[in-house]
């Protein structure tokens, strides 16, 4: 099993910047890939970015330029660097990992930005 504990989520106002983690304990060795999506009211779960154990990172064309994905050196923790926020980016951001076979989430850390 994986257990996710995510932080780093909070009230900002627009503009501002936030950065999030994520730690992976467990059976992590198998993980092949960390990311993150969010979910804002009334709207379905989508995509922020993930990457992989070898450093490939993806985004979505809507989340390029002001998000960044990283992990530690020791691969157990995924970050999510947020600039320049928006309004529209409220919403709340789960992390998630991958193993051959499984996905496991993060319980969700709000992240609230204001006009």
């Amino acid at each position: 099993q994986v257990r996710l504990v995510e932080s780093g989520g909070g009230l900002v106002q627009a503009g501002g910047s936030l950065r999030l983690s994520c730690a992976a304990s467990g059976s992590i060795a198998s993980i092949n890939l960390m990311g993150w999506y969010r979910q804002a009211p009334e709207k379905q779960r989508e995509l922020v970015a993930t990457i992989t154990m070898t450093g490939s990172t993806n985004y979505p064309d809507s989340m390029k330029g002001r998000f960044t994905i990283s992990t530690d050196n020791f691969k157990n923790t995924v970050y999510l660097q947020m600039n320049s926020l928006k309004p529209e980016d409220t919403a709340v951001y789960y992390c998630y990992v991958r193993r051959p076979g499984l996905s496991h989430w993060g319980q969700g850390t709000q992240v609230t930005v204001s006009s």
